[in-house]
């Protein structure tokens, strides 16, 4: 199995894939993350030959859709980073990154270790992305888009209190 943080470059393209609920391109996801992540009853309805997507927007409840099947976030069993605001919500899930970590680390050393701590994971071979991400693939975008929030929301507060007038 190719690792998940590394793109494939093949000649094939793959079919566009839109969300029935949203209409909003979804992104192909390898039966194995659905497998790995649905409940159990969600699971015993799983089409093992359908073409599943992963639908990413926020205010959509699908998740994985494929031929009219859909799979909301009530059939996965971990949180939905793009579905689910909080800040307990893992952005990482192999190494156990949440918005409140990266925000705390942000606060307390004001920087975050977690793109360059997962990087080196994910060269050592130890992530599992496609078995414990919903979106079943590398998360390095998606915490390095927490992380640029958490610096600029950080940012202001520096600047008034430095500010002396």
């Amino acid at each position: 199995m190719e690792s998940c943080c590394r793109t494939a470059a093949t000649g094939e393209r793959q079919e566009v894939l839109r969300c029935p609920q949203c209409g909003r391109r979804g992104r192909s996801v390898d039966i194995v993350t659905l497998k790995s992540l649905l409940t159990p009853a969600a699971r015993a309805t799983l089409d093992p030959q359908a073409g599943y997507a992963f639908c990413r927007e926020p205010s959509c409840p699908a998740v994985y859709f494929a031929d009219g099947q859909v799979y909301r976030t009530q059939d996965v069993a971990v949180p939905v980073f793009q579905k689910d605001p909080s800040p307990a919500v893992p952005v990482c899930y192999c190494f156990g990154w949440t918005r409140a970590r990266i925000h705390d680390e942000i606060a307390r050393m004001g920087r975050s270790t977690a793109a360059d701590t997962i990087s080196a994971h994910v060269r050592a071979g130890r992530c599992a992305c496609e078995l414990t991400n919903p979106q079943g693939s590398c998360c390095l975008a998606n915490v390095l888009g927490v992380v640029r929030s958490a610096a600029a929301a950080r940012t202001p507060a520096l600047l008034s209190r430095e500010d002396p007038r």
